[in-house]
């Protein structure tokens, strides 16, 4: 049975009414029959069956044992760490997401969990990172933004090796294209906002476990800190993931034909996409995924903020917003939106520069958005050509 069919199929009809959508069951308590005698619910923190159906589901999608659902991606990133204690060490792909980031740096740096962070591209580089600290390698591939590729059997092999748990952040790519638990990660993350729920309609995060001690870690640290996805927010991830297989086959064709039409244009300098061939992380993103996503980022000729924030207010159907994953195109600049909080040292050292964009391709059609870029590129073609005088001026002028 193909993926999209048994994911399909595997969520329930409601064995109660018939009903061909889960239940959202908006309780905050059940009724007991007698002192610790239940239905296999008492409290909703606890557990709900609308939230229950799915981390079910998650799991399913992951090949994991157990997946626990959060509030937030953030909340389930949050959790992970929590298996920590002070004086533990990460190792941590340089190019990481800015919240992350965040909440390693200000949070649990000043409880004794320290972050190392390289680059996990370079497997050596990995290697000689690691201490007798060192109980956690956080990745993520692709990386946001730039979309650098690990290679997540050859990371699993050192963290095996050397008595570490491997998380790998699986966002970019969804379960619909990549599945680290096959390839030997012990937990993977989402945050459940972008491609599996699809919409931009909901906040929500997912932690998903091979094993199962280690997933009942994880759904005790759900109940103890109490950041858990309501029921209304579980159904509408649930629904989201009943198109997930058809919705990343268009994010990817897009996505491609946008690299594509980015590579040759003049005012573009590099473009960031596994799916093109000069990419360097090509082939191990061709061997570990089925298909390259719908993120692509580049950065332009005139490495400014001015001509970035020139190129991200002038386009239609790419909205400006934070996120992605959605079904409408987005565009943002990452060093003043989503990787504001990094250092700027850090942040350029990492290749996130100050005119770096990233684009999630929707479910628009392909030429559409094509449209919409050649227009924006071509108008920040002029407001390069008007900005050199000016510069000129301010120049003479001192």
């Amino acid at each position: 049975m193909q993926a999209t069919t048994q994911l399909i199929h595997s969520i329930p009809v409601d064995p109660l009414t018939g009903a061909i959508s889960v239940p959202i069951y908006q309780t905050s308590t059940f009724v007991q029959d007698a002192p610790g005698v239940n239905k296999g619910y008492d409290y909703a923190r606890s557990g709900n069956p609308t939230r229950a159906t799915l981390e079910s589901l998650v799991a399913q999608l992951e090949g994991g044992s157990t997946g626990v659902a959060f509030a937030s991606g953030l909340a389930a990133i949050d959790a992970v760490i929590k298996l920590l204690q002070s004086g533990d060490e990460i190792i941590a792909v340089d190019d990481i997401y800015g919240g992350a980031f965040r909440l390693f740096e200000q949070v649990y740096r000043k409880f004794g969990i320290t972050v190392n962070y390289v680059d996990t591209t370079n497997l050596e580089t990995v290697f000689n990172a690691l201490t007798p600290k060192t109980k956690l390698i956080w990745i993520e591939t692709p990386t946001n933004p730039t979309l650098k590729i690990t290679d997540i059997q050859g990371i699993a092999k050192i963290a095996k090796a050397h008595g570490c748990l491997l998380c790998v952040d699986n966002t970019f790519a969804s379960p619909a294209l990549q599945k680290p638990l096959s390839l030997g990660a012990d937990l993977v993350i989402h945050s459940g906002t972008k491609y599996l729920g699809g919409h931009s309609d909901l906040i929500a995060g997912v932690v998903v476990a091979a094993d199962p001690e280690l997933g009942q870690k994880i759904k005790f640290l759900q109940n103890a800190s109490g950041a858990i996805l309501g029921p209304f927010d579980s159904w509408l991830l649930i629904r989201g993931i009943e198109t997930l297989h058809l919705r990343i086959r268009q994010h990817c064709a897009s996505a491609q034909a946008i690299a594509a039409f980015l590579e040759h244009h003049p005012a573009v300098d590099k473009v960031f996409y596994p799916g093109l061939a000069t990419h360097p992380g090509h082939s191990i993103a061709a061997k570990q995924a089925k298909g390259f996503g719908g993120i692509v980022s580049f950065t332009l000729k005139n490495d400014t903020q001015a001509a970035a924030t020139a190129f991200v207010t002038s386009t239609g159907l790419f909205k400006l917003a934070e996120s992605l994953g959605g079904i409408k195109s987005l565009v943002s600049h990452p060093a003043t939106m989503t990787h504001k909080s990094i250092p700027e040292e850090k942040r350029k050292s990492a290749g996130v520069s100050d005119s770096l964009i990233r684009l999630s391709a929707g479910l628009e059609d392909t030429e559409d958005l094509l449209d919409d870029l050649r227009q924006a590129l071509d108008g920040l073609v002029k407001f390069n050509n008007s900005a050199v005088p000016a510069i000129a001026e301010t120049e003479k002028a001192y």
